[in-house]
Protein backbone atom coordinates (compact mmCIF):
# COMPACT_ATOMS: atom_id res chain seq x y z
CA UNK A 1 0.00 0.00 0.00
CA UNK A 2 1.54 3.19 -0.89
CA UNK A 3 1.30 6.00 1.56
CA UNK A 4 0.00 9.21 -0.93
CA UNK A 5 0.91 11.99 1.75
CA UNK A 6 4.28 10.82 1.75
CA UNK A 7 4.49 10.29 -1.72
CA UNK A 8 3.08 13.44 -2.53
CA UNK A 9 5.26 15.08 -0.38
CA UNK A 10 8.60 13.42 -1.85
CA UNK A 11 7.61 14.36 -5.47
CA UNK A 12 6.38 18.19 -4.42
CA UNK A 13 10.57 17.95 -2.58
CA UNK A 14 12.19 16.19 -5.59
CA UNK A 15 9.99 17.96 -8.48
CA UNK A 16 8.40 21.02 -7.23
CA UNK A 17 5.07 22.23 -7.04
CA UNK A 18 3.04 19.21 -9.37
CA UNK A 19 -0.72 20.81 -10.12
CA UNK A 20 -4.17 18.52 -9.82
CA UNK A 21 -3.66 17.17 -13.36
CA UNK A 22 -0.70 15.80 -12.45
CA UNK A 23 -2.16 14.37 -9.28
CA UNK A 24 -4.74 12.94 -11.07
CA UNK A 25 -2.71 10.98 -13.28
CA UNK A 26 -0.39 10.05 -10.66
CA UNK A 27 -3.55 8.97 -8.35
CA UNK A 28 -4.66 6.84 -11.95
CA UNK A 29 -1.62 5.24 -12.07
CA UNK A 30 -1.13 4.68 -8.27
CA UNK A 31 -4.82 3.21 -8.12
CA UNK A 32 -4.22 0.46 -10.86
CA UNK A 33 -0.53 -0.89 -9.74
CA UNK A 34 -0.64 -4.55 -10.78
CA UNK A 35 -0.39 -6.77 -7.44
CA UNK A 36 3.01 -8.00 -8.63
CA UNK A 37 4.65 -4.78 -9.64
CA UNK A 38 7.58 -4.33 -7.58
CA UNK A 39 8.73 -0.77 -6.29
CA UNK A 40 11.37 -0.21 -8.66
CA UNK A 41 9.59 -1.77 -11.74
CA UNK A 42 6.63 1.19 -10.76
CA UNK A 43 9.10 3.67 -9.97
CA UNK A 44 10.12 3.10 -13.53
CA UNK A 45 6.51 3.20 -15.11
CA UNK A 46 6.31 6.48 -13.14
CA UNK A 47 9.27 7.86 -14.63
CA UNK A 48 8.23 7.12 -18.15
CA UNK A 49 5.00 8.66 -17.89
CA UNK A 50 6.63 11.51 -16.61
CA UNK A 51 9.21 12.13 -19.48
CA UNK A 52 6.23 10.98 -22.43
CA UNK A 53 3.82 13.31 -20.87
CA UNK A 54 6.38 16.10 -20.87
CA UNK A 55 5.57 16.36 -16.71
CA UNK A 56 1.90 16.00 -17.85
CA UNK A 57 1.01 12.68 -15.72
CA UNK A 58 -2.00 13.22 -18.68
CA UNK A 59 -2.26 10.91 -21.56
CA UNK A 60 -1.14 13.03 -24.59
CA UNK A 61 -0.42 12.85 -28.46
CA UNK A 62 2.88 13.06 -29.38
CA UNK A 63 4.53 16.50 -30.54
CA UNK A 64 4.52 16.71 -33.95
CA UNK A 65 2.28 13.51 -34.91
CA UNK A 66 4.73 11.79 -35.82
CA UNK A 67 5.92 13.98 -38.61
CA UNK A 68 9.42 13.10 -40.34
CA UNK A 69 8.88 9.80 -38.45
CA UNK A 70 8.34 6.12 -40.65
CA UNK A 71 4.96 5.56 -38.17
CA UNK A 72 3.44 9.21 -38.61
CA UNK A 73 2.41 8.08 -42.50
CA UNK A 74 0.21 4.64 -43.58
CA UNK A 75 2.56 2.28 -43.27
CA UNK A 76 3.15 -0.80 -40.80
CA UNK A 77 6.46 -1.68 -39.20
CA UNK A 78 7.19 -3.94 -42.31
CA UNK A 79 6.89 -0.51 -44.46
CA UNK A 80 3.88 -2.25 -46.55
CA UNK A 81 1.40 0.24 -46.24
CA UNK A 82 -2.37 0.02 -44.62
CA UNK A 83 -5.18 0.69 -46.54
CA UNK A 84 -8.19 -0.17 -43.80
CA UNK A 85 -7.80 3.23 -42.26
CA UNK A 86 -6.81 7.07 -42.93
CA UNK A 87 -5.95 7.30 -38.75
CA UNK A 88 -2.07 7.88 -38.17
CA UNK A 89 -0.27 5.79 -35.48
CA UNK A 90 1.73 8.34 -33.97
CA UNK A 91 2.94 8.34 -30.44
CA UNK A 92 -0.23 8.71 -27.99
CA UNK A 93 -0.57 7.85 -24.30
CA UNK A 94 1.04 7.66 -20.63
CA UNK A 95 3.65 5.39 -22.96
CA UNK A 96 3.62 7.26 -26.24
CA UNK A 97 2.17 4.24 -28.40
CA UNK A 98 3.29 3.97 -31.97
CA UNK A 99 2.50 1.96 -35.07
CA UNK A 100 -0.30 0.70 -36.72
CA UNK A 101 0.45 -2.86 -34.67
CA UNK A 102 0.89 -1.78 -31.43
CA UNK A 103 -2.48 -0.09 -31.74
CA UNK A 104 -3.99 -3.34 -32.79
CA UNK A 105 -2.73 -5.55 -30.31
CA UNK A 106 -3.33 -3.17 -27.26
CA UNK A 107 -7.19 -3.01 -28.65
CA UNK A 108 -7.27 -6.82 -28.67
CA UNK A 109 -5.98 -6.65 -25.04
CA UNK A 110 -8.54 -4.29 -24.15
CA UNK A 111 -11.40 -5.45 -26.22
CA UNK A 112 -11.41 -1.73 -27.89
CA UNK A 113 -10.92 -0.72 -31.55
CA UNK A 114 -7.86 1.00 -31.57
CA UNK A 115 -7.63 1.23 -35.51
CA UNK A 116 -10.86 2.48 -35.75
CA UNK A 117 -10.36 4.94 -33.12
CA UNK A 118 -6.78 5.57 -31.95
CA UNK A 119 -7.40 8.73 -29.65
CA UNK A 120 -8.78 5.76 -27.31
CA UNK A 121 -5.71 5.18 -26.07
CA UNK A 122 -5.44 8.36 -24.14
CA UNK A 123 -8.36 7.55 -22.48
CA UNK A 124 -7.38 7.91 -18.71
CA UNK A 125 -8.23 4.19 -17.78
CA UNK A 126 -6.84 2.80 -21.31
CA UNK A 127 -3.82 4.90 -21.08
CA UNK A 128 -1.96 3.13 -17.61
CA UNK A 129 -3.43 -0.62 -18.64
CA UNK A 130 -1.53 0.17 -22.13
CA UNK A 131 1.63 1.16 -19.89
CA UNK A 132 1.73 -1.27 -17.55
CA UNK A 133 0.72 -4.61 -19.65
CA UNK A 134 2.80 -3.20 -22.17
CA UNK A 135 5.82 -2.71 -20.24
CA UNK A 136 5.70 -5.72 -18.03
CA UNK A 137 4.54 -7.84 -21.28
CA UNK A 138 7.14 -6.34 -24.12
CA UNK A 139 4.39 -5.09 -26.24
CA UNK A 140 6.70 -2.17 -27.64
CA UNK A 141 9.65 -3.54 -28.44
CA UNK A 142 9.92 -7.23 -27.34
CA UNK A 143 11.43 -6.56 -24.16
CA UNK A 144 9.94 -6.49 -20.62
CA UNK A 145 10.03 -4.52 -17.49
CA UNK A 146 11.71 -7.78 -15.53
CA UNK A 147 14.63 -8.19 -17.93
CA UNK A 148 16.10 -4.58 -16.32
CA UNK A 149 14.37 -4.79 -12.97
CA UNK A 150 13.31 -7.63 -10.32
CA UNK A 151 14.47 -8.79 -7.24
CA UNK A 152 18.47 -9.11 -8.35
CA UNK A 153 18.84 -6.27 -10.69
CA UNK A 154 17.51 -2.78 -11.03
CA UNK A 155 18.98 -1.30 -14.45
CA UNK A 156 16.82 1.92 -14.98
CA UNK A 157 19.86 2.68 -17.78
CA UNK A 158 18.92 -0.03 -19.64
CA UNK A 159 15.08 -0.54 -18.85
CA UNK A 160 14.57 2.26 -21.28
CA UNK A 161 15.03 -0.38 -24.14
CA UNK A 162 11.56 -1.75 -23.23
CA UNK A 163 9.92 1.49 -24.98
CA UNK A 164 12.88 3.33 -27.31
CA UNK A 165 16.31 2.32 -27.31
CA UNK A 166 18.35 4.24 -24.95
CA UNK A 167 17.19 7.77 -25.84
CA UNK A 168 17.08 10.17 -23.18
CA UNK A 169 18.04 6.76 -20.51
CA UNK A 170 19.60 8.82 -18.56
CA UNK A 171 17.08 11.26 -17.19
CA UNK A 172 14.03 8.92 -17.45
CA UNK A 173 16.67 6.67 -15.06
CA UNK A 174 17.03 9.84 -12.92
CA UNK A 175 13.42 10.33 -12.59
CA UNK A 176 12.78 6.32 -11.76
CA UNK A 177 15.55 7.57 -8.73
CA UNK A 178 13.44 10.04 -7.38
CA UNK A 179 9.82 8.08 -7.80
CA UNK A 180 11.60 5.14 -5.92
CA UNK A 181 12.92 7.56 -2.81
CA UNK A 182 8.86 8.72 -2.94
CA UNK A 183 7.45 5.34 -2.82
CA UNK A 184 9.83 4.32 -0.19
Amino acid sequence: MINKENFYNSIREQFGKINQSQVAGFNAILENVPANMLPAQLAYCLATAWHETAATMQPIEEYGKGKNRTYGHRVKLSGKPYFDTANIFYGRGFVQLTWYENYEKAGKKLSQDFIKNPAGVMELNNAVKIMFLGMQDGWFTGRKLSQYINDQLTDFINARRIINGIDRAADIAGYAEKFLKALS
